[in-house]
């Protein structure tokens, strides 16, 4: 089946803004290697960016500096580029018609946060009957703490990974998958 690659909220709120990615090292070289990959095997490329609705959020206010995708990515190739304001690439944006239109059956996720948007997406698609590759390097997460409990970003992104490999997604990291293609 033909494959595109989804390249996730790779904006600068995640490395100049409130929510530094820490964790796996070396996440953004390895997202940009798959998208460098991805042109040199012309397979079509999508770039996702979010959006709060609220335009006084302190993050991911449209238009602010944060909002803007990371420069590396934004003069990289791709061939869409998506806004979304909701965790899941496929809601509300024009995605899926895009994906039918381009004969796409196979999608890989990279991006952020693994275990909000890489998440939602990859089982938003699972359930549209695509088959899913979840890059264990080329996506990454943050430690959180909340009412709920805290847990470490390696103790998120990994518990994130186990359970996309159950049944949504294929997990395997960048290198695999560049060979793969």
């Amino acid at each position: 089946m033909n494959r595109a690659l989804l390249v996730i909220d790779v904006q600068n709120e995640y490395f100049t803004g409130a929510l530094p990615i820490t964790h796996p090292t070396g996440h953004l070289e390895q997202i940009l290697g798959v998208m460098d990959a991805a042109a040199k095997k012309s397979l079509p490329t999508v770039v996702i960016r979010h959006h709060q609705l609220d335009s006084d959020s302190p993050i991911f206010r449209k238009g602010s500096t944060e909002w803007e995708l990371h420069p590396e990515v934004e003069k990289r190739r791709y061939d869409l580029l998506i806004d979304k304001t909701l965790p899941g690439s496929f809601t509300l944006t024009g995605l899926e018609e895009w994906l039918k239109s381009s004969g796409i059956g196979t999608l890989t996720i990279c991006g952020y946060m693994t275990h909000i948007c890489c998440d939602t997406t990859a089982r938003q698609a699972m359930h549209r009957g695509y088959n899913v590759e979840f890059l264990s390097d080329a996506t990454g997460t943050l430690p959180v703490a909340n009412s709920a409990g805290a847990v470490t970003a390696e103790e998120l992104h990994r518990s994130i990974l186990c359970a996309q490999q159950m049944m949504i997604s294929e997990v395997l990291d960048s290198k695999a998958w560049i060979e793969r293609i």
